[in-house]
């Protein structure tokens, strides 16, 4: 492909990509298809002589678009939003074509900086304290990671190695591997299941604590477990603190635990992966209070701030935290500049070595919809999801089971975990609409998120109305 029939196909792929967005809702939002549908599609190995673009534009709607799942539809409701947006996906192309792999400062000077400016953008939006920004020449600052689950095992990483050289130091004698088996990190028992993948691959015990009555991780269980722990001889040092949680979009208590992991000289990493994004909104940003406790803290803008995936925010207070755990300089990799002072080079502070240029997606964001105009996009969400919470309690079949607090209802039939997991399977198996469920505490519950950006009051109506007419059918079969 040449650059003028590249010019010709690239018109043609963003009339597809805009035909395909502004026709989303005309499609099935969950594909009719069984595992293994793809693989007699398509040839067993990779043709000899090349194809046409038009072969490969018309294979697109009769292979992959049965089999997508589309998380844009107003009529998707499961998991957590993804973000998507135009000016994303426009940055998306120029971050491709300019190609680079900004693992340091030299390998692309803008990729690093605009990465700088970006995450104390965005720290200015949440209104972080000035000790996670970058600008004021302090010892934090802010790093695009790929998601929520590579941020927590960085934190728990750094933490790790924080740990092991203060003990060390302090008692010379200590193994890393007698320090190691004594180490344990905390979170609550709502935490997202990537916080007990970090322990796993860290090498540490994690041990949950019980959540209150309202989902919440609160001082007095965390105090409970250190004081048992260290009469065990074990070493308490890390803390996941989790604002928004994955089932029911509860927070836990930040200003009664992170004053005590600062007191007990344990690491306190904050993930709001889905939540954080509402911060940006004065009347939620309460809910980040207590942040000045944190260490390190990280949101996805890939869930809810309209950056395409991937694209996942993490601050830290002190930066040498993570470049002392993960600094390797090889020869091939130096450069003049990088101890100046003046900048920073991103390899240090993540697992993988190469990375893309993803502050250009928060670029374009950000510049093309303002500030206002990302809180006009949240709040539109919360919205509508207290307009699904009216239409629940509306009707007695139905419980709320938690706070509603974003943009995520969670729901149940009044009675046995059996009719609520029937249920589900008749919403899921009609495609209309899309949901997945939660256990909350013994009860099987339903998630109803607030996904597309497109969603309107009318998609939520009628998702409703389909949902009473199959919670019928569920209990006329269960009295048969």
């Amino acid at each position: 492909m040449n650059t003028s029939e590249f010019r010709r196909r690239g018109k043609e792929m963003v009339d597809y990509v805009a035909n395909y967005m502004e026709g989303i809702e005309g499609r099935q939002v969950y594909p009719d298809v069984e595992p293994g549908y793809l693989r007699p599609l398509i040839p067993d190995s990779a043709p000899q002589e090349p194809d046409t673009f038009e072969d490969i534009i018309n294979d697109i709607e009769k292979i992959i678009m049965p089999g997508v799942t589309h998380w844009h539809s107003p009529y998707f409701f499961a998991y957590f939003p993804t973000a998507s947006s135009y000016p994303a996906m426009l940055a998306d192309m120029l971050c491709g074509a300019i190609g680079c792999i900004g693992f340091s400062w030299a390998a692309s000077p803008a990729c690093t900086e605009l990465e700088t400016v970006m995450m104390d953008w965005l720290g200015k939006m949440l209104e972080l304290p000035e000790a996670f920004l970058t600008e004021k020449a302090g010892e934090g600052g802010g790093v695009i990671q790929g998601s929520a689950s590579e941020a927590t095992l960085v934190a728990l990483l750094a933490a790790r190695t924080k740990a092991i050289h203060r003990l060390q130091a302090a008692s010379p004698e200590l193994t890393q591997a007698a320090i190691m088996e004594k180490l344990v990190a905390y979170s609550s028992d709502q935490a997202h299941s990537s916080v007990e993948r970090a322990g796993l691959i860290g090498g540490v015990k994690l041990k949950a604590i019980p959540s209150d009555g309202n989902f919440a991780m609160r001082a007095s269980a965390l105090q409970e477990a250190l004081e048992s722990d260290r009469a065990a001889g074990l070493i308490p040092f890390f803390v996941v603190a989790t604002l928004g949680t994955t089932t029911c979009c509860s927070f836990d208590n930040l200003l009664e635990v992170g004053p005590i992991c600062n007191k007990e000289d344990m690491w306190l990493h904050v993930d709001a992966a889905y939540a954080g994004s509402a911060f940006i909104c004065p009347e939620f940003r309460h809910l980040l209070n207590g942040v000045e406790f944190a260490d390190s803290f990280n949101f996805n803008p890939h869930k809810w701030l309209l950056v395409n995936f991937d694209c996942s925010a993490m601050w830290v207070k002190k930066r040498s935290d993570l470049t002392g755990a993960f600094r390797l300089d090889p020869t091939y990799l130096k450069h003049s500049h990088q101890d100046s002072g003046l900048i920073t080079d991103y390899r240090h502070w993540q697992i993988p070595l190469g990375r893309r240029f993803r502050s250009l997606k928060m670029w374009f964001v950000f510049r093309m919809y303002g500030v206002k105009g990302l809180q006009a996009y949240i709040r539109k969400h919360v919205q509508l999801s207290h307009e699904f919470e009216s239409l629940v309690l509306q009707d007695p079949r139905f419980e709320i089971c938690a706070e509603v607090t974003l943009g995520l209802v969670c729901f149940r039939l009044k009675g046995s975990n059996k009719v609520n997991e029937a249920l589900l399977q008749r919403i899921n198996s009609a495609k209309k609409i899309h949901l997945v469920p939660c256990h909350l505490r013994d009860k099987f519950v339903l998630r109803f998120a607030i996904c597309s950006r497109t969603v309107e009051s009318a998609h939520v109506q009628r998702a409703w109305e389909h949902i009473k007419e199959l919670a019928a059918d569920v209990l006329r079969a269960e009295k048969e």
